[in-house]
């Protein structure tokens, strides 16, 4: 878990930082195994689609904690993938 305090920490909700605790997690995670054992981005695209099934999966109501770390999770997902598209130069710059 990412334990740094700046300025804005006592400026932000229990959700907010779910939610950035959740996404810097996720990165570190996914940018080590990268690292380690590189994946394809199919492989990471289909991870990011099952996160994206369970995101729909809210039958007992988790909470807006638990929603907003897996949106986190999902962002992170998705600032990665690009990330690689464009070192790869599967994607352009915006």
């Amino acid at each position: 878990m990412n334990t740094r305090m700046n300025d804005h920490d006592s400026d932000i909700t229990g959700e907010q930082h779910a939610f950035h605790e959740a996404y810097d997690t996720t990165l570190l995670y996914l940018r080590t195994r990268q690292r380690i054992t590189p994946q394809k981005l199919i492989d990471l695209e289909g991870e990011l689609h099952h996160l994206t099934i369970y995101e729909g999966q809210d039958w007992g109501g988790r909470g807006v904690l638990k929603n907003a770390e897996i949106q986190g999770q999902i962002y992170a997902y998705l600032a990665f993938i690009n990330q690689l598209k464009k070192e790869q130069g599967l994607q352009e710059e915006q």
